[in-house]
């Protein structure tokens, strides 16, 4: 197993350590939405063979998003108790243990229940990695804010897409859709390899206190940079869900429409990389956060109504826009806070609101299709969350700081 080089307690991490350390965070990242694309990507087959029933597929589709929501306050009470490191291994312990176990070869009545344990462990320690990610880039990496914050949001668009696009040959190698799932177990279990020197470095609860002071929840600047957060995983998690179906609603093939939905998340991913080191280098991100959120609504309006012949220009609109706006809202955490203990705690905030609330984005396009029977009224929906998501990032933009 790799080590990271020691250093003595509380001296500054050396170069080596901090590339360690860097690795470790990308690759976390690229483990972080494999269980949400991995099981859409074969539901059919599932569904079929296990007999799943509806109330099933309902529950564990959308219990993860809801379950980071529900999670994500306690990474900041944890990582202050136990260290921001001992922490995030043992979420990826729990996030390998998850994944496995949504593939153990139970009987069929079992099925069920172990998808769903599978599940809770999952969106448990999703919403731990989440929420850590950001303060200890804040905390190791401020001078190469803007690289590491592309790259660890660039891994996690990139597990979304890996999911999506290497469950289905799995499952048609091996036949059994159990392995097409568990077999995500294994690059979990690599990572948490990697990560037992980072936390050996490290002892239980050095982590800056974050106990007292102001908190995130009476700061109007944190507020702004949770409503943000809101609005565009309304958008994001709805993406995911719908944007294959509103092409084929369209009139696109299944292979085509495939196609179309991939190439989206390849720009979502150069977005991701690129949007946090313009970001850092701007005096503020009032203009880039706007910019970016009409981009992405705009996109998923016209992905539904535009020119169909236009359609490569408006999924890859949606793609670039999506993928700069989840990025620059992340970052949001670590230019808006001048600590990494306020930024776990901001972190904590945002995303258990942004999370649990922007979740109901993917359920109100599926109301508004059963109430209309088409997307139509989804486009208007996107149009106004788009907007709404522009107002709260310039908002959020503005060169300030949480209070600490």
């Amino acid at each position: 197993m790799p080590t990271p080089p020691d250093a003595p307690h509380g001296a500054p991490p050396s170069r080596r350590a901090l590339v360690y350390l860097g690795v470790c965070v990308v690759l976390v990242g690229l483990n972080l939405r494999t269980v949400f694309s991995s099981f859409a990507a074969i539901l059919p087959e599932i569904t079929a063979a296990a007999d799943l029933p509806g109330w099933a597929v309902t529950v564990l589709t959308t219990a993860p998003v809801t379950l980071l929501g529900v999670f994500a306050p306690l990474a900041p009470r944890l990582a202050r108790r136990f260290g921001a490191e001992h922490v995030l291994l043992g979420a990826m312990i729990l996030l390998a243990a998850g994944l496995a176990i949504r593939g153990l070869p139970v009987a069929g009545t079992a099925t069920v229940p172990a998808l769903l344990a599978g599940t809770v462990a999952c969106g448990a320690a999703i919403a731990l990695g989440n929420v850590l990610l950001p303060s200890i880039v804040k905390r190791d990496f401020t001078h190469r804010l803007g690289l590491m914050s592309g790259l660890y949001t660039t891994a996690i668009a990139a597990s979304a897409a890996l999911g999506a696009g290497l469950t289905y040959p799995v499952l048609q190698a091996t036949g059994s859709w159990r392995a097409a799932l568990a077999g995500w177990a294994v690059p979990a279990v690599l990572v948490v390899a990697l990560l037992v020197p980072v936390a050996l470095r490290h002892r239980s609860g050095t982590a800056p206190a974050a106990g007292g002071g102001h908190s995130p929840w009476r700061s109007p600047v944190a507020w702004q940079v949770t409503l943000f957060m809101v609005f565009q995983a309304m958008m994001s998690f709805s993406v995911f869900a719908w944007l294959a179906p509103i092409l084929r609603d369209r009139g696109i093939d299944g292979g085509t429409a495939g196609v179309i939905v991939a190439v989206s998340i390849l720009l979502q991913m150069a977005g991701s990389l690129t949007a946090p080191v313009l970001a850092v280098r701007l005096a503020d991100q009032r203009v880039l956060n706007a910019v970016v959120a009409l981009m992405a609504g705009g996109g998923f309006a016209l992905s539904i109504l535009g020119p169909l012949q236009l359609v490569w220009l408006w999924t890859g609109l949606l793609g670039l826009g999506q993928g700069a706006l989840t990025a620059v809202a992340l970052t949001m955490i670590a230019l808006r806070t001048r600590s990494s203990a306020m930024a776990v705690r901001l972190s904590g905030m945002m995303q258990a609101l942004g999370y649990g609330l922007g979740s109901s984005g993917t359920l109100l396009v599926g109301q508004l299709l059963a109430w209309t029977g088409g997307f139509t009224a989804a486009a208007a929906l996107f149009t106004v969350v788009g907007a709404l998501a522009a107002v709260f990032g310039w908002q959020a933009g503005r060169a300030r700081f949480v209070r600490e």
